[in-house]
């Protein structure tokens, strides 16, 4: 059964969305969609000091089943990302939430607010 830390944020694309302390958001997938896509065996990272929209294509992550875009779940400019798990992508299956893609400087934070508490996203998981 897929866990949901509540102090996350999540889109309905399954990314998972959090506040640091320095206001940096920082992203990955939730552990359902690594669920969904089984074995992970590539991640493409969105370039550093990119701009990305809310909803726009952020990169993708391809397992022995598929290949999934995964998509930034608020806008704002790529600050870091992970590029340990490029070359450890299986990390992503064991650890979902400890294993985020890439960091970013949010262009308005209140779109955070906009995406779904932990309740809301497994309601719509199991809808």
């Amino acid at each position: 059964m897929s866990t949901t830390p509540a102090d996350l944020r999540y889109a309905s694309t399954h990314e998972w969305a959090r506040l640091e302390a320095d206001g940096i958001i920082t992203v990955g997938i939730t552990d359902h969609a690594q669920q969904a896509l089984g074995d992970i065996v590539y991640l493409e990272l969105p370039q550093p000091n990119s701009q990305l929209s809310a909803g726009q294509i952020a990169g993708v992550v391809e397992s022995v089943k598929a290949a999934s875009d995964y998509h930034a779940p608020v806008s704002g400019k790529v600050t870091e990302v992970n590029e340990g798990l490029t070359d450890a992508p299986e990390g992503i299956n064991s650890h979902p939430y400890q294993s985020w893609f890439y960091r970013l400087q949010p262009d308005n934070p209140a779109e955070l607010e906009q995406l779904l508490d932990a309740d809301a996203y497994n309601a719509s998981c199991s809808a």
